[in-house]
């Protein structure tokens, strides 16, 4: 069977090589380069390990392409494109429109076609499958679905295979083609009543994280006012065992999913007249938490960090991984240059970022840590200025969040 992925990031990427085990698989992305390096077996994706693609690609089980004529005499096709949010932070759909317009005028046979991309429920039946057969050069039934990701990047313990998986087709037919696809290579499959339960599932995951987030940043401000070590008081919580899950503050959210699904949820919900109350008030708190450090280390220096050198540990989103999509490092970065500071940071993940490069930790006079990889030690930190604040109460010594 004939399985074409619509774009080959940390989704579609981390699903051509499971789904390669048991289908042909074609991965399509629009990015020459990426392709190139891929078909190279080069993996830019955490999780992906360049031996695994070079394997799958050496047994024909798996290439890649930017030619949209090589997704025709496909049976399923796979969107796992980007939904990201547009300057003004509401949905920017345009990365699923121009799938569907490639996937409408080059496959001239019926297939399956299933949304991986998260959005908002009504995604498929109202946007994806109306948009397709608009492009469709000639009257074609395409069976549609959604299953939507549920990748965690540089996570062990949780992959395509061992991660339940939702899915849900416009019709039996399609939910039961969805079911067989994914089953070659996933081992728990959940089948809910229509694409919306599905899509908005997804993104009711992330919002319940969004929000809990969003409460414990705001508790530690608190807890700051208060005069209380906020993560003792945590801690000290997390005791119960039962009724509580603990959270812990932070710079804010990153990565793709936990800063954009909630307003995907709220832009929804709004188009149908309620209001998002919570997850709206979560998005202003972890938007707020960079600035909110920025204050504390401007208090904790006399009041002004003008001219100070100061240098960010950490620009990944995430620890032990390099993945700088929505990075709160950014925002934290921006605020301090405003105030007057030079600003530089050390990453040895990222290693390049928007013209700079990662620099050595020494010689500061502040240093905050954003995101503490497992390779950057405790002691170099501590080493590289006279005054550290840690958002991640990784660094025992230092002045905490």
């Amino acid at each position: 069977m004939k399985v074409t992925i619509i774009g080959q990031g940390y989704v579609g990427l981390t699903v051509a090589l499971f789904a390669s085990k048991s289908h042909q698989i074609v991965g399509f992305d629009i990015d020459s380069l990426r392709v190139e390096s891929l078909s190279k077996g080069l993996s830019h994706v955490e999780g992906v390990s360049s031996h695994d693609l070079a394997s799958a690609i050496f047994q024909g089980k798996l290439r890649f392409t930017t030619d949209p004529n090589e997704i025709d005499g496909s049976d399923i096709i796979v969107i796992a494109v980007p939904t990201p949010l547009n300057h003004e932070r509401k949905p920017d759909l345009s990365y699923i429109q121009k799938a569907c317009k490639t996937i409408g005028e080059n496959l001239k046979n019926p297939a399956l076609i299933i949304n991986e991309s998260t959005s908002y429920p009504g995604t498929v039946r109202n946007l994806i499958k109306p948009l397709i057969d608009e492009y469709s050069t000639k009257k074609i039934e395409h069976l549609f679905s959604v299953s939507p990701e549920r990748v965690d990047p540089g996570r062990e313990d949780f992959n395509q295979k061992n991660t339940p998986r939702l899915y849900s087709g416009l019709s039996p037919a399609a939910s039961k083609r969805t079911y067989e696809f994914y089953s070659a290579f996933c081992d728990n499959l959940i089948e809910v009543s229509t694409p919306e339960v599905a899509e908005a599932a997804k993104l009711f995951e992330n919002s319940f994280r969004q929000v809990n987030i969003a409460l414990v940043n705001e508790f530690a401000q608190i807890a700051f006012a208060l005069g209380i070590s906020a993560r003792e008081t945590l801690d000290a919580a997390g005791t119960k065992p039962y009724g509580f899950m603990k959270f812990s503050p932070s710079t804010g959210v990153g990565g793709h999913c936990i800063p954009v699904d909630p307003s995907y949820l709220a832009h929804v919900a709004a188009e149908h007249g309620v209001s998002a109350t919570f997850i709206e008030r979560a998005n202003e708190v972890n938007l707020e938490m960079p600035n909110y450090i920025a204050s504390r280390v401007v208090a904790d220096n006399g009041g002004s960090i003008k001219g100070k050198r100061i240098i960010v540990v950490g620009v990944a989103y995430k620890a032990n991984i390099a993945d700088l999509r929505e990075t709160p490092a950014e925002i934290l970065i921006e605020e301090l240059r405003r105030l007057g500071a030079s600003v530089s940071w050390h990453d040895p993940l990222v290693g390049q970022w928007k013209g700079e490069k990662s620099c050595e930790l020494a010689e500061a006079d502040i240093a905050i840590v954003v995101t503490k990889h497992d390779v950057i030690s405790v002691q170099a930190i501590m080493n590289s200025a006279p005054y550290v604040f840690d958002t991640t109460g990784k660094v025992g010594a230092a002045r905490q969040l």
